[in-house]
């Protein structure tokens, strides 16, 4: 095991004890009206969180047993994402499912860091735009991408950004 993933595992972890309650306490209209400048709602942003840590995880497990580099779907860049959004509708998921979903990808994706062959690091991954992107920078990049939805989210929560749809 690597002592910097197992840190990594453990943030994630500690984050999504700490939001899961505060998440399941938002209100209705919280979590669905107001909009990010990406003109997305609580429940979108959730949404996004659960297919970044369910591709990631794809990605994590791909790079450990196939040739680098691999050519694996990229749904983060050109637009996809919001597409991913958009098709499984996450603005009128059930908010108690969506909040079990996200919290039981992200102590998923943890368990899956810790699991990592070290041997495979340097598997590299081409995304979309071109980068070459390796399955530890891929791995220690994840927490950054978590606490900036999260940091989102707290934005609307706070009402300082509120794009009505």
């Amino acid at each position: 095991m690597i002592e910097q993933f197992i840190l990594i595992a453990r943030e994630l972890s500690v984050l999504t004890d700490v939001w899961e309650p505060v998440l399941r306490g938002l209100s209705p209209e919280m979590v669905s009206l107001n909009k990010n400048i990406q003109n997305r709602s609580i429940r979108q942003i959730l949404g996004h969180m659960v297919d970044s840590a369910s591709n990631n995880t794809h990605r994590i497990v791909h790079m450990q047993y196939q040739e680098s580099p691999i050519s694996y779907p990229d749904y983060a860049n050109l637009g996809n994402n919001d597409r991913w959004i958009a098709i499984q509708n996450y603005q009128d998921e059930n908010w108690e499912h969506l909040v079990t979903l996200w919290s039981a990808s992200h102590r998923h994706i943890a368990h899956v860091i810790v699991q990592v062959d070290p041997g495979k690091l340097e598997t590299v991954w081409n995304s979309a735009l071109g980068d070459r992107i390796s399955l530890k920078e891929m791995i220690t990049d994840f927490p950054r991408h978590f606490k900036l939805h999260i940091k989102e989210i707290e934005t609307l929560m706070s009402g300082s950004c509120s794009i009505k749809p």
